[in-house]
């Protein structure tokens, strides 16, 4: 005997709209907490799709590139009305995030930083949003890295990352390499090519301290949006990996620096939003409110498209063998890149410290309690408390 598939109910897309803006008001604790939401109301509760498709859709959100909770959304709202729904769905659930951090960064820029303490509280949020990062590296890794040669590329790209090379050489030539490993010699090939570019191509200096804006040319609108939607098409394997590629060509740059960086990410963890809403308050430090909603656009629109233009084939796409690889092989690759990029801001940091034993002490504390220690206000309950070690220390 065989059931039929469940089918979401009969919606206005009213209705629809404020079903996903609620879940965006609720979306504390990024994506494990987020989907878990989701899930409950929508499989568990109201029976829109069964448990089986659910996860099969899941692990097709999480190979692609985009905040996988978002995605889902997306996709869910079009299960409900189609491609308008999927719209109205994926807007619902951001924007109670991104008018959130759209204000906190208007506070931001306005009125906290000129406070009195204000910079030893945000060096210590930013000691702690570190440890937060590192801790990300290691659970992304775990899942990525599955073999030897995935290791091999997520090394190369760590070295060729904070040698200065341009991020499409690692990624590229990784996706390349573990999609054609069983052929040896041009796999071979392939990753002495990708070396031989680095050395071709002029390296950037990526330990080059940033403290203020505009050394990079005029902040445009259209530059943010670019910048946002590098982020948001490489984006495998959680938000976190969007961090590298956005503070490339916003810190790079020179338009904002590597502490308003780290507190944009800071903000993104406490508020309920996808974790990739720092790329708003980047947008907004750098380029004001154009340049928010410029950078977010950007980040987003990926998310967007996959579920929205792939709706009838993203399952039937991500099985094909080849393309698996080529997608294991890049995400290895995002791992070396979002690891150098710790590096670097861990780097940046020091340079900015008044002394090293507290701040190291903070980091080691906040390690192990963010290694310890789960639940969906984990990380808000750290990045404050990180704040009021930086008060008290006087960091």
């Amino acid at each position: 005997m065989t059931t039929s598939e469940p089918s979401p109910p009969t919606l206005s897309l009213t209705r629809l709209f404020l079903k996903f803006l609620r879940f965006g008001c609720l979306a504390f604790g990024g994506p494990v907490a987020q989907i878990a939401m989701v899930r409950h109301a929508l499989v568990e509760e109201e029976r829109w799709i069964s448990p089986a498709r659910f996860n099969r859709l899941l692990a097709v959100m999480q190979i692609l590139p985009g905040p996988e909770a978002h995605e889902l959304c997306v996709h869910l709202g079009m299960v409900a009305r189609g491609r308008i729904g999927g719209l109205l769905a994926g807007l619902g659930f951001m924007l109670p995030g991104f008018f959130l951090m759209l204000l906190a960064a208007w506070l931001y820029e306005g009125w906290i930083v000129g406070l009195p303490g204000a910079a030893s509280i945000f060096f210590g949020i930013q000691v702690v949003v570190l440890a937060i990062i590192l801790r990300a590296v290691h659970r992304i890794g775990s899942h990525i890295l599955e073999d030897l040669l995935l290791w091999i590329i997520a090394a190369a790209s760590f070295a060729a990352t904070l040698a200065g090379v341009s991020f499409w050489i690692p990624l590229l030539a990784g996706g390349l390499v573990y999609a054609i490993s069983e052929r040896r010699t041009i796999a071979v090939l392939i990753a002495l090519a990708a070396v031989a570019l680095g050395f071709v191509i002029p390296a950037a200096n990526p330990f080059q301290p940033v403290t203020s804006g505009g050394a990079g040319g005029t902040v445009t609108a259209l530059a943010l949006f670019a910048a946002g939607l590098k982020g948001g098409m490489l984006t495998f394997g959680g938000a976190y990996t969007a961090i590298p590629y956005v503070r490339a060509d916003t810190v790079g740059r020179g338009w904002l620096s590597d502490g308003s960086f780290l507190d944009g990410v800071a903000l993104a963890g406490v508020l309920p939003a996808p974790l990739v809403i720092f790329a708003t308050f980047a947008g907004y430090v750098a380029g004001g409110w154009a340049g928010a909603i410029a950078i977010t656009a950007g980040m987003f629109l990926p998310a967007f498209a996959f579920s929205m233009i792939f709706f009838e084939r993203l399952e039937a796409v991500i099985e094909n063998p080849a393309l698996h690889g080529l997608l294991a092989g890049v995400a290895a690759a995002v791992v070396g890149v979002i690891a150098a990029t710790l590096v670097q801001l861990g780097w940046s940091t020091v340079a900015r410290a008044s002394s090293i034993l507290l701040p190291v002490l903070l980091f080691v504390a906040a390690l192990i309690l963010v290694w310890r220690l789960k639940g969906k206000f984990v990380l808000p309950a750290l990045v404050i408390a990180g704040g009021i070690a930086g008060w008290l220390l006087g960091l």
